[in-house]
């Protein structure tokens, strides 16, 4: 089993027990254990080699979780959850997904109306018995039914990071074939996109017949679902049970054909309608098989022939999407889109003073370790008081743990930081005094999300306009797929970011992913410095950060655009 799975074997857990009314403590291991056996780069099954002792070496894996891992590896299952699922339906615990409703009005439903299904969920709603149970009313029934809408679309998709691990298996696996001569995943996972619905993978080859028995035999596919001489699409073993089960195409192509196929298939529909259209404006047709005039074959080895014969220099997969990247072409201004080796820097992350799971020192020591020049560490102000969040008092001692650390670890700068909240009266959680104190302060929404636009402005221009504030951090406050982001009026807040010199953070992390990417170009276009941060909360969130450089990649960001691409000096310079 991949972690990814494993992980999501133990979010489930969490889920069933939290409808049970388990204890919070025991629920947070649980979903701990899970965000970091999904961020680990080894895989568990390859440490589990080692006996419990071994996963038991893992931050956050103790006796408990590390027997049941041990179980997961050798059988495929956990008891315990199997156990659980029998008593409790799964569409019930996909009713956890709808904003707004937490365990205990989950338990109530399932309880009292024996509702098992979102379809039955709603039902209940619009007829009106959601609204009749205590505690509940026409509000709530309203919400509910407005968060289903939600939950049903986001269960068609995954997480980019999600799916990355099952495609990488499967493109070597089947690049590792004598017969194969080139592979490559296509189709909106190549552009980047936040989230994917299935899958594209085109290869050349010898023998086509020898590559989709490979595939079909693969372990990570479930289901031959159909098969001609050169096609075949697969159902994948599910990502998260009751989720989403993706579905892969296989293409296998002539040689001559690889790169119109691969332009073709990765799209977007609306990029290759200009393609399609400045070829019959050129008197050429361009198709998957290639660029032809007439039934002249003209091009379609490769993606940068296929462009080159359309006048085009190649256009990068994240910028596909025809929002600007055809006047970049026209004009000789492509972006050279930023990279992970050029980040210098990780702005955003938090220990175990407040909800991280490693120390000071292990969080600099793995961030070291990944080639990071500097560092600064942000833990919670006190407003996030699931997170242990932390006062003036208990800030400036941390700071204090984080500056004795300084002498103790060469090579590496760290700057004390905040993640400070700004309230829902449009206040900052800590004052001017203790912001003052610190290199780095990011300024957050945590809560009031749902409060009117003008009110969420007012809310960011306080931390904008407060010179104690560096940047700010997740800027919607969205969870993709499971909650909405605030709204935000965001030529005002651009425009007094960038009169201010605050900088905007695209962070990391694959349910966050924010600012978008829309937002992130935006926010290029007012002059507004980026940084792309993490977000880590243990020494294997430092991986999240391709998620980031996707994002700004998909934004048309170049490094100059990305505030920590910068020298440590040269960052410090654009601290206001």
């Amino acid at each position: 089993m991949h972690n990814t799975e494993i992980a999501s074997l133990f979010d489930e857990l969490a889920d069933l027990l939290e409808l049970q009314g388990a204890n919070a403590f025991r629920l947070r291991a649980y979903r701990n254990a899970s965000r970091t056996i999904g961020s680990l780069p080894e895989a568990i099954s390859d440490l589990a080699q080692g006996g419990p002792k071994a996963l038991q070496s893992i931050q956050g894996i103790g006796k408990d979780l590390s027997e049941k891992l041990m179980t997961v590896v050798e059988s495929g299952e956990l008891p315990q959850l199997e156990e659980l699922r029998e008593q409790i339906p799964t569409g019930v615990v996909m009713m956890l997904r709808i904003p707004g409703i937490g365990p205990k009005k989950v338990a109530t439903i399932f309880n009292e109306l024996g509702v098992t299904t979102l379809e039955q969920l709603r039902e209940a709603a619009e007829q009106g018995q959601v609204a009749r149970l205590k505690g509940f009313g026409a509000k709530t029934a309203s919400a509910i039914l407005e968060g289903l809408d939600q939950v049903e679309q986001s269960a068609q998709r995954v997480y980019h990071a999600d799916a990355r691990p099952i495609v990488e298996q499967i493109v070597e696996a089947l690049s590792e074939l004598d017969e194969v001569t080139q592979v490559s995943v296509a189709g909106s996972f190549r552009r980047c996109r936040e989230t994917i619905g299935d899958l594209d993978v085109l290869a050349t080859a010898t023998d086509s017949e020898v590559v989709m028995d490979t595939l079909a035999n693969h372990p990570l596919v479930e289901k031959v679902l159909a098969r001609g001489d050169t096609k075949q699409r697969v159902r994948l073993s599910p990502l998260f049970d009751g989720v989403k089960k993706l579905e892969l195409d296989l293409r296998v192509v002539p040689d001559e054909s690889y790169g119109a196929a691969m332009q073709y298939f990765t799209g977007s529909k609306e990029h290759n309608i200009v393609i399609r259209k400045r070829a019959v404006d050129q008197g050429l047709k361009v198709n998957e098989y290639g660029v032809y005039r007439g039934d002249e074959y003209v091009a379609g080895s490769s993606e940068e022939e296929v462009y080159a014969t359309l006048g085009l220099p190649f256009i990068a997969p994240e910028l596909r999407e025809d929002r600007r990247e055809f006047g970049f072409a026209d004009a000789g201004t492509l972006p050279e889109l930023v990279t992970v080796d050029d980040i210098q820097g990780d702005l955003h992350m938090h220990t175990t003073a407040t909800d991280g799971q490693a120390t000071i020192l292990e969080m600099v020591e793995a961030a070291k370790a990944r080639g990071l020049k500097y560092i600064a560490i942000t833990d919670h102000s006190k407003r996030v008081t699931m997170a242990n969040g932390l006062d003036a008092d208990r800030l400036r001692v941390h700071w204090k743990n984080i500056d004795e650390a300084r002498g103790k670890i060469s090579g590496i700068e760290i700057l004390c930081g905040i993640e400070c909240d700004i309230l829902e009266d449009a206040t900052m959680d800590l004052p001017d005094d203790v912001l003052a104190e610190a290199d780095w302060v990011v300024a957050v929404l945590h809560y009031g999300l749902k409060q009117p636009r003008d009110q969420i402005n007012k809310r960011l221009l306080t931390a904008i306009t407060n010179p104690n504030v560096s940047a700010i951090g997740h800027p919607s406050g969205r969870v993709i797929g499971k909650r909405p982001g605030a709204e935000i009026s965001f030529p005002e807040v651009f425009q007094a970011a960038a009169d201010h010199g605050c900088m905007m953070e695209i962070n990391a992390h694959r349910s966050r992913l924010d600012l978008d990417d829309v937002h992130a170009a935006a926010a290029k276009d007012f002059g507004i410095p980026i940084v792309i941060s993490t977000d880590a909360h243990n020494v294997h969130g430092f991986a999240e950060l391709p998620n980031g450089i996707n994002q700004a990649r998909r934004a048309g960001l170049t490094a100059d655009d990305v505030a920590n691409t910068r020298s440590v000096g040269d960052f410090r310079k654009m601290i206001r």
